[in-house]
């Protein structure tokens, strides 16, 4: 199959997104104006002789510009949505950086949506009790998808390589996320799936009286200085309330029910807060902020189990509580945070990850240098 790349317009992305049943909400159109300080530019595949016609696959490009020059980094986060398991990669990708290069690209990269591995939730537990494995890749998955192998071992053919780890420019999206499958359960099936301590959490937050309840976009008011406490208290770099209400404008103007604010209170207190996006089939959990006081009233737990409970209703199959990091060791600063989300009995789920080609070596250098010194 002989496909060709040119730019197609919001509303050709956004037709093309509405007909798949799950894309990454990173690579629909309105992530683009979030993402302010990148250019962006929708591209689209087409069949050669038919380029008037709908696209068979789709992309959304971030430049980011090298300093001084006119020459950019094209990203593709999550993306793009093609046929990556189909075998011929090739036909896909070669006329992706074709584009890219005439676009004054220097380097080219992308995140194949492609799982290659899942754990669930109990080997997740015992590989954490098991003094022996100090990475979740170290232990047995439940399941091992062949065709992303074929497709690793297909794009180093073709000269892409996965970004080295001490790259300035780090790996933009997580490797190893953490999900839950929704499709075809109840509420009730959700609630006995999960760990005794979810269970208790969850009862235990609904006798105290903690309420949540959806919020609009002057609620994010509320949920920012939250969200602020909880950067300082977990020691990330907290973005601005700017950030969060350019993201609910762009994506509530492509789908009006594409993201969502969720607020938990107990006694008229604010004790936990969280974005909810959805795309299709596939919903997420974005953003979380927690209260350091009240913690005992389970705000956190209450929150995702509404957020759940609502990813089910909208007709998810897949409720999303994104990254986890790979360190399984008692002392891994962020296993308390994997043990959250193995509570809800879900799956631990690596993806192929983030690969790059560089167009022009000397520039893909020199902007790895300069993005180190930043």
């Amino acid at each position: 199959m002989a496909l060709a790349v040119r730019t197609i317009t919001t509303q050709e992305h956004r037709r093309f997104v509405a007909g798949q049943p799950s894309v990454s909400f990173l690579q629909t159109p309105a992530w683009g104006k979030v993402k302010s300080e990148w250019k962006a530019e929708s591209v689209g595949w087409f069949e050669e002789g038919d380029l008037h016609g709908a696209p068979v696959g789709a992309g959304l490009v971030l430049y980011r510009q090298l300093p001084r020059v006119k020459k950019y980094l094209a990203y593709l986060p999550e993306g793009p949505v093609i046929d990556w398991t189909g075998g011929d990669v090739q036909a896909w990708l070669v006329p992706l950086a074709e584009h890219l290069h005439k676009a004054g690209a220097f380097g080219v990269r992308i995140g194949p949506p492609v799982v290659a591995r899942r754990w669930g939730a109990d080997t997740v537990k015992r590989a954490i009790a098991d003094e022996r494995v100090t990475r979740l890749s170290e232990a047995v998955p439940d399941e091992v998808q062949h065709a992303a192998s074929a497709l690793r071992q297909q794009l180093r053919e073709l000269g892409w390589h996965p970004p080295s780890e001490d790259e300035g420019f780090a790996a933009g999206q997580p490797r190893f996320v953490f999900q839950l499958p929704v499709e075809g359960e109840t509420p009730a099936s959700l609630l006995a799936g999960m760990n005794q301590l979810w269970r208790r959490n969850i009862k235990k937050a609904e006798k105290l009286g903690v309420t949540v309840t959806q919020g609009g976009r002057d609620d994010l008011a509320a949920f920012h200085p939250l969200y602020v406490e909880t950067a300082e208290r977990d020691h990330f770099t907290a973005r601005p309330l700017s950030y969060f209400e350019t993201m609910w404008d762009a994506l509530r103007e492509e789908d009006p029910d594409r993201i969502r604010l969720y607020l938990a209170h107990h006694e008229g207190d604010l004790v936990a807060a969280t974005t909810w996006v959805r795309v299709g089939r596939h919903a997420w959990y974005s953003y979380g902020a927690s209260s350091t006081a009240k913690r005992e009233v389970r705000g956190s737990n209450a929150v995702q189990w509404r957020m759940i409970c609502d990813a089910l209703e909208a007709g998810a199959s897949v409720y999303d509580l994104r990254g986890i990091t790979e360190g399984l060791e008692a002392d891994d600063p962020h296993l308390g945070l994997i043990q959250f989300k193995v509570g809800t009995g879900g799956q631990a789920v690596e993806y192929l990850g983030e690969w790059d080609l560089p167009l022009n070596p000397l520039l893909y250098k020199a902007f790895d240098v300069y993005m180190k010194r930043r």
